[in-house]
């Protein structure tokens, strides 16, 4: 189907389920929730990066393939955590609310049952699978282990995301045609900015990672990269990039959006018609699709 027939067929569907949800506010902006004209990438993979703030990374001499990144994709501008520490930031991106978390203790596995990114694409027969640097073995539910630590893989607190789709990060595929519609990678507390520096979680990204991104230029796909939380002293702004084929390139999400707005956009991008709490009043990202 061409390009233009998706994107017409994704608008119009999101403004069926916008009449029902129009007179909602966007909890951190005051803005009714928005489906913006969205391509329909076949794989997205999102990676998420620890505690450093927007101007820690962007335009910083310490991560230029972030950067290059940021050049040859879209930039949001306005990008924020909703709280912290960390754990809570992670349960608002994959389930949209917190859960109530306020540390970063370990919780007990699959106690919680509320809708998230996980449980909606396996509902709507869709594909999701997290990629875990360190994680002991496939779907293991240790507390921490090394340089792992549970703290940031939020779909083990949800008795409907399976244990198994928790993977070792050793096991991301090399046919990237065979990856899920959306996963998220989880480094490790060096490779992610959080026990080690700036330069060393940018030189992991293009390490692990570049040879996806420069696939998905041509292939239909997209990388998003984006933080947990700032480092508790630029108002939790944090550096989001995404990229991949209809980013244009060197663009930029001028909006504010928060870990809920990029929720939203990632239920609307893999064409879900449920949206996980507080991404249903939230808006799509918008100013970065060519």
């Amino acid at each position: 189907m061409p390009l233009i027939s998706r994107r017409t067929l994704t608008a119009a569907a999101a403004a069926t389920g916008l009449a029902a949800g129009s007179a909602a506010l966007w909890l951190s902006g005051g803005a009714a929730a928005q489906a913006a004209a969205l391509p329909s990438p076949d794989h997205v993979v999102v990676v998420v990066m620890e505690n450093h703030a927007y101007s820690q990374v962007i335009g910083s001499s310490s991560a230029p393939y972030i950067n290059s990144l940021k050049a040859g994709g879209g930039n949001l501008t306005n990008s924020f955590g909703v709280t912290h520490p960390s754990e809570p930031n992670y349960y608002a991106l994959f389930s949209g609310s917190t859960q109530g978390r306020t540390d970063d203790s370990c919780i007990t596995v699959q106690s919680l049952s509320a809708a998230n990114l996980g449980s909606e694409l396996l509902a709507a027969g869709k594909t999701w699978a997290s990629y875990n640097e360190s994680l002991p073995s496939q779907g293991s539910t240790t507390c921490s282990s090394g340089k792992y630590a549970q703290k940031h893989n939020p779909w083990f607190g949800f008795s409907n995301v399976p244990l198994n789709s928790a993977y070792t990060f050793a096991q991301f595929p090399t046919d990237y045609t065979t990856l899920p519609k959306v996963s998220f990678v989880t480094p490790n507390l060096c490779s992610d900015m959080h026990d080690c520096s700036v330069s060393t979680g940018d030189t992991w990204i293009k390490t692990n990672l570049s040879a996806y991104a420069t696939w998905a230029q041509t292939h239909n796909s997209l990388l998003v990269v984006t933080f947990d939380e700032d480092n508790g002293s630029n108002g939790n702004h944090i550096a989001t990039v995404v990229y991949g084929q209809h980013v244009a390139a060197g663009s930029s999400a001028t909006a504010t959006y928060n870990h809920y707005g990029v929720l939203r956009t990632l239920e609307d991008l893999a064409g879900l018609t449920s949206h996980a709490g507080n991404a249903a009043t939230a808006s799509d990202i918008t100013g970065i699709w060519n």
